[in-house]
This record gives structure tokens, sequence and C-alpha cells, in this order.
């Protein structure tokens, strides 16, 4: 089935949203770099955050070794381990992500 405008034009923001993320750049930096208006940006950071919410499922209720890590398994299958000592700074970007 072929993709809808509106499917085409919700995927295309939701990776530059991702590309912001991974970048590192400030949003008024990226969009001045990519050419893109500021407010769209947040407009549609906002609409796609509203669509779904990111779900976890708890893996193994066994206490975990100290230096074991994290491994969360997501509604579709998709598991993200993370290291034992991963700065909160990368968590809370890669969590963004998810969320984009």
């Amino acid at each position: 089935m072929a993709e809808t405008i509106a499917e085409n034009k919700r995927r295309q923001w939701q990776q530059r949203i991702a590309e912001q993320v991974r970048s590192g750049l400030s949003v008024r930096r990226f969009c001045e770099a990519q050419g893109l208006g500021e407010q769209s940006f947040y407009w549609w950071r906002k609409r796609l955050r509203k669509r779904e919410p990111v779900r976890f499922a708890l893996v193994d209720r066994e206490l975990p070794r100290a230096d074991a890590g994290l491994e969360l398994v997501l509604t579709g299958g998709e598991r993200l381990r993370i290291p034992a000592g991963v700065d909160g700074a990368t968590l809370r970007t890669v969590l963004e992500a998810l969320r984009a």
C-alpha cells in the first residue's frame, strides 16, 4: 500500500528529530543548518511525542549484578542493552530518540 502524504511527512519529521538528537546540536543550530523553521520543529516534536508513549517491560526479576547493566525490551520486541556506568546524558539522549 502506498504511503500517504501525511505518513511520509510524519516519517520525515521523525527522522529529522532523531537526527537532531544524534547531532548534539541545539534545536536552533540544527534548524539553521538544515534550513528548517524552529517553530515547525518544536511543533512536530510535540505532536509526535503525543502519538504513542514508549513502553517498557521487565525482563528479569532477579536482582542484577552491580556490573550487569540494564536491558529494556520495547513493545515491538526490540531490545536495548544499556551497560553499567552509562552516563545520564547519554541515556537521556537515547530515550529521547526512542520517543521521537
